[in-house]
């Protein structure tokens, strides 16, 4: 169980440092990788989705064999989101380059995953 509390802990503290600074972002992603993004609603609905995540991880970590339900979402959301932008770069529409925002992700869900299958260990 020390395992699920670390991986989800960090997983949260991790989220909330890269995500929080999107609030800030706006007009310098647009410029950083253009065109100019003209979607307010979507950009800034992302990073608060995905920030409150973030949270959800930390209510994990605080009793995962309780909250051991809430690693199956956890895990949809780290693996669609890697599986969502290694569809495009197979469609061409990304980068290969621009994957490698998908590697941590990737990797955190990789340890929910283990983490999911030590609690229910733990569970019997």
């Amino acid at each position: 169980m020390k395992f699920a509390k670390i991986v989800f802990w960090t997983a949260g503290a991790w989220g909330v440092l890269v995500l929080t600074p999107l609030y800030f972002m706006y007009d310098f992603v647009g410029r950083q990788d253009p065109p100019a993004l003209n979607h307010p609603q979507l950009y800034y609905g992302f990073a608060g989705v995905g920030l409150a995540w973030q949270f959800a991880f930390m209510v994990i970590a605080s009793d995962p064999l309780r909250f051991r339900p809430m690693m199956i979402p956890s895990m949809i959301e780290k693996f669609g989101y890697v599986i969502t932008l290694g569809v495009l770069v197979l469609t061409r529409q990304l980068a290969l380059q621009q994957f490698a925002i998908a590697v941590p992700d990737a990797l955190l869900g990789g340890l929910f995953a283990i983490a999911f299958a030590k609690t229910q260990q733990a569970k019997s």
